[in-house]
């Protein structure tokens, strides 16, 4: 990891986020694309989508709005949202 490209987003990147999204998902990372939909595509239920919330929380260390929470329906919807949170890239 000791590759750094563009400005800096906070300490948020696309892959950490992949990777990060993948083990809470429990499914491999080449089945997360950017754009595979939580539900629709990988069969998530809410419950589990409700445990991403919390795990992105911690590790971000941001509190997300339950206004927020339907927002998060793939990596790329993930990833702008926590961008818009966390400050401008």
């Amino acid at each position: 990891m000791t590759t750094q490209e563009g400005p800096a987003t906070t300490g948020l990147e696309l892959e950490d986020l992949r990777r990060t999204i993948a083990d809470v998902l429990d499914v491999d990372i080449e089945e997360l694309t950017d754009d595979a939909a939580f539900v629709a595509d990988l069969g998530i239920d809410s419950l589990l989508a409700l445990e991403v919330v919390v795990v992105l929380e911690k590790k971000y260390g941001l509190r997300l709005e339950e206004r927020d929470f339907p927002l998060i329906t793939s990596l790329r919807t993930a990833y702008e949202l926590l961008r818009g949170k966390l400050g401008p890239a």
